[in-house]
């Protein structure tokens, strides 16, 4: 699959480290989850649509992480978002952290679509997964 890729920067402040300045490591997830809903909305997709109008949420199924160098107070990170495949309900999707072009942490999380009613997986609408396919 051609994958494109996303990226969002963000500031690192106070309330994401620890008294010493350093990001705490469960704060990576809260800045890649918020790559990804970006991602989607540069798709032209909030979240609330998918969810009010589309009747469907992705939910994080899976996720291997590494961190590599750590994130401090006030760097500016570049959070990616790259497809790696897509299944009928699920997306492997690679993401990095990067300050500069240092990589500090990459993972790989699997998201399944879900039903918001029942949050039983569902596939995939095609208006979505061409969009998801189709580098911009």
């Amino acid at each position: 699959m051609q994958a494109q890729q996303f990226s969002l920067p963000i500031r690192v402040y106070y309330q994401d480290t620890d008294a010493g300045g350093v990001v705490y490591h469960s704060t990576h997830l809260n800045f890649m989850e918020r790559a990804r809903y970006e991602w989607l909305r540069n798709l032209g997709y909030d979240v609330h649509e998918l969810i009010n109008t589309h009747k469907l949420q992705f939910m994080v199924r899976s996720l291997e992480i590494e961190y590599f160098k750590p994130a401090i107070l006030d760097d500016l990170l570049h959070i990616t978002v790259n497809v790696l495949d897509m299944g009928r309900s699920r997306i492997s999707i690679a993401q990095e952290i990067l300050r500069d072009q240092t990589r500090l942490v990459n993972a790989t999380i699997h998201v399944v679509c879900v039903d918001t009613e029942n949050l039983k997986p569902i596939r995939i609408p095609l208006h979505l997964r061409e969009k998801i396919e189709t580098p911009t």
